[in-house]
């Protein structure tokens, strides 16, 4: 209490000599470095942040525990505070008679999976903010997602009077409350106990067409996606049938794996999800034709969509799939980058409409209004024609004088009257209407975003989560190395390096990673006194990230790295008896400990993890890692037979699986250019299913150590030079770009 005397005492000082009002309250959480739970520290609520003083708190008073979970740029946790956490009347009853613990869920994934099981097994949903009683030894009572303030709202039950219930029940019937939780745990734990020992084969080939077939089923062929309203970015998906089509690219079914990612990305990337003049993508679309956003940024979004992009441009080579690649790079780069090459989290839903408002509105950072944006783009296309770059703009993007809109889609009317911009008709047609030329739209369109970009540059920005997630970065680091591969661009290879540098200065302290890092108002990176240590998706997803950096840039030393995270990662994560990986390390604070096999927003780490087994197995020679894959293609066997489509990016796993794999070697100098054009055009080519290694015999220490094999490959003619094996049988040397593309092709 001392401390958190000393910090009121230090926001006092602050607030009067700022000459501003100082908060009424303050609590606990004005400690924290969590953006997220900063967010409740003038709350009249009595945090506590998750740890033993609150648990020891609740032991102590006999109190029941009521849980909160959500993230900094989450618009209804944002509601569910000013509605409820901000009342001081709803205070004073959790005040006294809950002991009420926030939880940031990107800080602490662990936590709120537990939780969030409870909460999905006995309401049949979930999502944020996610509001969970527990009893002192935090066995779940109740749980659900948003409540309004009271019983007047949305035909949901009153958070107020929720509170009243559990309170005269936990005094009356405090025995059969706590009873109840045990039971409920240890029907979760009996339900979701996952395991190889029902003696199951690695799933066959037939599964994939039987995921496809799923698919097909769900997918919208009008406006592409899968499924109806709302409308996520699913790259799991794409992954999976990207790869599905590079089994049997002439096949029927080959064929309609890539048409429905192809026309999905460009319908994507044509919709109000895609932010036409800021770049990147928003969270998802609350409507069917991806127009009307949910306008939260997610770098795990940006970083995995990055990804999907170049693959359809290595597919293609439709330039136009590239162009939206490195849009999202040069979002990240603007507005989700440290100085030092860390990547922050997200960016807010919600902003300030003016800076002298006093109440923030989803989507106002972005939106737009006809006559504003007559305003700015007023001048003349051209001078012999009096069309303006307004009616260029407005007709292309659907703009509308009364707004775009639909009322269905903004049921608290903060849109109202206003645009989202989605691309409503062609260059060609656009040209046509206004007696054009093509080329001269384009550079007005160009024109009038360069116009528009500045303009939403002096608007209030949306709130920037800016905690450095382990997990998100290895995501993003696999989006730059991907793209630095397939769009030959040195910049991106740099920038992986960049954040890669990062997370091991930053993020990885005696052998171990962390989850997180914080920044100051200095962006001087900044840790909390107890860090937390990283979970299995930290490991799962760096290891990828680093392994596609090695791709990229050939230094060995990520590679070197990699291995040792994956020998950390099998030594706190692994389920030896069982098969699988457990999400968390053993914690008694957690009351279940669970493998996370559901590949969502974010892929589940043993999905990563069994492709980044059998990709370093195939690098370093390790049989045993290999096995390990398959006994996680074992231990979830009947879940790909029954529901593939829950874990396509398990499949896409297992497609390597079952793959003819390629290695391909090439021995050169890795600055010369014959050696270069070698790369590049492996990196033409989409090849999910290789692993790429070069060797100049000098500085790739880690590999001649862990491969002696590499000493037998050799250039010819004293030339760069490429082999290509498979089936333990290797291609004849080539040393020309010519050579190796007929045996890439002819594979």
């Amino acid at each position: 209490m001392l401390r958190n005397s000393i910090k009121c005492a230090y926001n006092l000082k602050f607030f009067r000599a700022m000459s501003l009002n100082p908060p009424e309250f303050t609590n606990r959480l004005a400690e924290e470095k969590s953006p997220y739970l900063l967010q409740h520290s003038h709350n009249p609520v009595n945090w506590y942040p998750w740890g033993n003083e609150a648990f020891k708190m609740a032991k102590e008073e006999n109190k029941p525990i009521f849980l909160s979970v959500g993230y900094s740029t989450c618009h209804w946790c944002h509601v569910m505070e000013r509605e409820s956490f901000e009342n001081v009347e709803i205070g004073k009853i959790l005040n006294d008679n809950f002991v009420s613990i926030k939880v940031d869920r990107e800080e602490r994934p662990d936590v709120d999976k537990v939780y969030m099981t409870f909460v999905q097994a006995t309401t049949g949903s979930g999502g944020w903010p996610m509001s969970v009683w527990l009893t002192p030894d935090l066995k779940p009572i109740l749980g659900g997602t948003y409540f309004p303030p009271d019983d007047r709202y949305y035909n949901r039950p009153g958070f107020k009077s929720i509170l009243e219930i559990i309170i005269k029940h936990w005094k009356e019937k405090q025995s059969d409350i706590e009873s109840q939780g045990t039971k409920i745990l240890d029907a979760l734990m009996r339900h979701l106990h996952a395991s190889d020992h029902a003696n199951h084969s690695v799933p066959s080939k037939e599964v994939f067409l039987k995921c496809l077939h799923m698919y097909k089923k769900s997918f919208d062929e009008e406006e592409g996606g899968f499924g109806s309203a709302p409308k996520f970015p699913q790259p799991v998906i794409f992954n999976l049938l990207f790869r599905i089509f590079n089994e049997d690219p002439t096949s029927g079914t080959g064929v309609q794996a890539l048409q429905m990612c192809l026309f999905t990305l460009t319908k994507m990337s044509a919709g109000g999800i895609h932010d036409h003049i800021c770049q990147g993508f928003h969270r998802y679309s609350t409507d069917r034709k991806w127009h009307v956003p949910h306008f939260e940024k997610m770098l795990y979004d940006q970083a995995q969509l990055a990804v999907s992009y170049v693959d359809a441009f290595q597919i293609t080579k439709n330039s136009e799939f590239a162009d939206v690649a490195q849009d999202i790079f040069t979002y990240v780069n603007r507005d989700l980058s440290h100085p030092e090459g860390g990547f922050y989290s997200a960016e807010d839903a919600d902003s300030l409409p003016e800076f002298s408002s006093d109440h923030k509105k989803e989507g106002a950072f972005c939106v737009w209004e006809k006559k504003e944006l007559e305003n700015h783009l007023s001048e003349n296309v051209i001078k012999e024609n009096s069309v303006k770059l307004a009616d260029v703009f407005c007709h292309f993007y659907g703009i509308k004088e009364g707004g775009n809109v639909d009322p269905l889609q903004d049921p608290h009317e903060e849109l109202k009257g206003k645009n989202v911009l989605i691309v409503s008709s062609t260059v060609e047609d656009t040209a046509a209407g206004f007696g054009l030329t093509t080329d001269t739209v384009t550079q007005a369109l160009a024109q009038c975003i360069s116009i528009l970009s500045q303009v939403r540059q002096q608007r209030p920005k949306p709130h920037l989560d800016n905690k450095i997630v382990t997990a998100w970065n290895g995501l993003m680091i696999s989006g730059f190395a991907r793209g630095a591969q397939a769009l030959s661009d040195p910049s991106l290879i740099k920038r992986a390096i960049q954040a890669a540098s990062f997370v091991r200065q930053h993020l990885y302290q005696s052998g171990t990673l962390l989850r997180s890092c914080y920044t100051t108002e200095n962006k001087e990176v900044t840790q909390i006194s107890l860090p937390i240590h990283g979970f299995v998706d930290d490991y799962a997803y760096i290891i990828r990230g680093l392994l596609d950096l090695y791709e990229a840039c050939f230094d060995d030393r990520w590679l070197a790295w990699a291995e040792e995270l994956q020998v950390k990662q099998n030594e706190l994560f692994w389920d030896e008896e069982d098969g699988g990986y457990f999400s968390a390390s053993e914690d008694n604070s957690l009351v279940l400990r669970l493998k996370e096999d559901q590949d969502g927003a974010e892929p589940s780490a043993n999905s990563v993890s069994a492709m980044n087994l059998l990709r370093l197995s195939a690098i370093l020679n390790k049989p045993d890692w290999s096995a390990m894959a398959e006994r996680i293609f074992k231990v979830y066997a009947e879940r790909i037979q029954k529901i593939p489509m829950a874990v396509p990016e398990l499949l896409s796993a297992l497609v390597f699986y079952h793959s003819n794999r390629r290695q391909i070697v090439i021995v050169g100098d890795k600055d010369s250019d014959d050696t270069g054009e070698l790369i590049a055009t492996v990196h033409r080519h989409f090849l999910p299913n290789k692993v790429l290694l070069v060797t100049d015999g000098k500085t790739d220490e880690f590999l001649k150590e862990n491969l002696s094999l590499m000493d037998s490959f050799q250039k010819l003619e004293d030339k760069a030079t490429a082999y290509v094996c498979q089936n333990f049988t290797c291609s004849l040397p080539v040393n020309t770009s010519n050579e190796l593309e007929k045996i890439l092709q002819g594979s």
